[in-house]
């Protein structure tokens, strides 16, 4: 019941947020039955669709080529439909500052284009009033009326005055004036949606490329690979002889429907290069079962450290059959560790298996992993959430190694992710444990990362003795 409550909450919630940005980059800014607005009502409601099908079709036991469809168009969509929502929001406060200032560059125009009326008008009206007598009576006594020639009492008409001259005050200037009003009064109702419209167009089409280009450049940094990190975390337990020793730590690789065989030799390629003492898969290898993934982990085999590979299951592992991918990388040459411990030169190296996996009695068991061990030797442990922290003080774990967080994938998701975690990415102390968190080297749901770039990451252990 519960469940089917918060589903309904978030199809309504995404119903909303399809609707607002329809309406601001569509509904506002095309023609009602033109070919734009007919193609983003279309994309409105396909879109969607494609993102429900990607976050379903594995779980439901899809094809897996069908899986693929859907999931680069489905999950990009959800990243977009984000940034582009971020960018509209932003926009709303854009809009009314727009339209002041376009209505007073409108205001400024009209008050120039009344005052060169004006000024027209007044010299129409000095013009049209000189007496027209002077140019038909001449300077002088006047003539008698007895003269030979009499002059007649009215002048003879004027010549007409071409179209061009300044009409009479007494007839054409105030109907000029009238129609020059009528036009003004009859163009401002029509220039207000076009104001409305240009201003909806600029902040629509501003937000598109933005929220756009931000899904690219996000995708580029998830298509490019993850970058090689380095810290060094001094140990007061360590010994001397294990001073420097190199552990690569990576996580979240999340091989799936997106990121395939390619991602993974990409990233085995990338700890190769660094040549580490020791290598750690924290966990959410995989998203999907080893029937349709198997062959896009084999380049796994290819890890090359002298003390090892090791992995512990994620969160994910028990979404996509964790007993049968913990064979398979078994078989590909990595040691799983669960709920296990090894002596390594200088140090416990312990894992247990991730909370996820309670529900399947295969959760956590710090007891047996580190209850009857040497607490003069260091430990490191690792554990794929970074909220197992408060057992692995308990425990006297020196350092624990941890992902799931992805540090936070998609900006501003790095500030939900505060909320469920402890730490979100780098290094912290908790007492007299540290904990190291890594921001992963693939993507979960949209293959974008924005403000967490992955990483992998080489912890180089120091003795306080060196």
């Amino acid at each position: 019941m519960i469940f089917a409550l918060v589903a309904l909450v978030v199809l309504a919630l995404l119903a909303s947020v399809h609707r607002y940005v329809w309406r601001r980059l569509v509904g506002d800014t095309t023609a009602p039955g033109s070919a734009l607005r007919t193609a983003g009502t279309v994309a409105a409601f396909v879109l969607p669709l494609l993102s429900v099908g990607a976050m379903t079709s594995g779980r439901i036991g899809a094809p897996f080529w069908l899986q693929q469809v859907l999931a680069w168009p489905g999950f990009l969509w959800l990243a977009a439909l984000m940034y582009l929502t971020l960018a509209l929001l932003v926009g709303e406060f854009v809009r009314p500052v727009l339209r002041r200032v376009l209505a007073r560059r409108d205001a400024a125009a009209a008050d120039r284009t009344t005052a060169v009326l004006s000024s027209e008008a007044v010299a129409t009206t000095t013009s049209g009033t000189r007496p027209r007598t002077e140019e038909l009576v001449p300077a002088g006594p006047a003539p008698s009326t007895t003269s030979a020639d009499p002059v007649p009492e009215t002048a003879p008409p004027a010549e007409p005055e071409p179209e061009s001259s300044a009409p009479d005050p007494a007839g054409a200037t105030a109907p000029a004036t009238a129609d020059a009003s009528t036009a003004d009064a009859s163009a401002t109702p029509l220039a207000r949606p076009s104001r409305r419209l240009f201003v909806s167009r600029v902040v629509g089409g501003a937000a598109a490329a933005a929220g756009l280009a931000t899904v690219g450049y996000g995708t580029a940094n998830v298509l490019s690979g993850p970058t090689v990190k380095r810290v060094t975390v001094p140990l007061a337990k360590l010994p001397r002889a294990a001073h420097g020793f190199r552990i690569a730590v990576v996580s979240d690789i999340h091989i799936g429907p997106i990121l395939g065989r390619a991602h993974t030799r990409r990233i085995v390629d990338t700890i190769n290069s660094t040549s580490p003492d020791l290598v750690a898969v924290v966990g959410d290898l995989v998203d999907g079962s080893v029937a349709d993934l198997g062959s896009a982990a084999e380049p796994l085999a290819g890890l090359r450290a002298p003390h090892g590979s090791f992995f512990v299951t994620g969160n994910h592992e028990y979404f996509s059959g964790a007993e049968q991918w913990v064979n398979h990388v078994r078989e590909l040459g990595l040691i799983p560790l669960e709920n296990a411990r090894v002596e390594m030169g200088g140090f416990d190296l312990a894992g247990v298996n991730d909370i996820a996996g309670e529900t399947e009695g295969q959760g956590p068991d710090f007891a047996r992993a580190l209850g009857d061990r040497d607490r003069a030797r260091a430990a490191v442990l690792l554990a794929h959430q970074p909220v197992v922290i408060h057992d692995a003080v308990r425990h006297g774990v020196d350092l624990q190694l941890s992902g799931h967080t992805h540090g936070g994938q998609l900006w501003p998701g790095n500030y939900l992710a505060e909320l469920a975690n402890p730490t979100v990415a780098g290094l912290e102390r908790y007492g007299d444990t540290q904990l190291f968190v890594s921001r992963g080297a693939g993507a979960w749901g949209p293959p974008v990362r924005v403000g967490a770039p992955a990483d992998i990451t080489v912890v180089q252990l120091a003795s306080r003795q060196a």
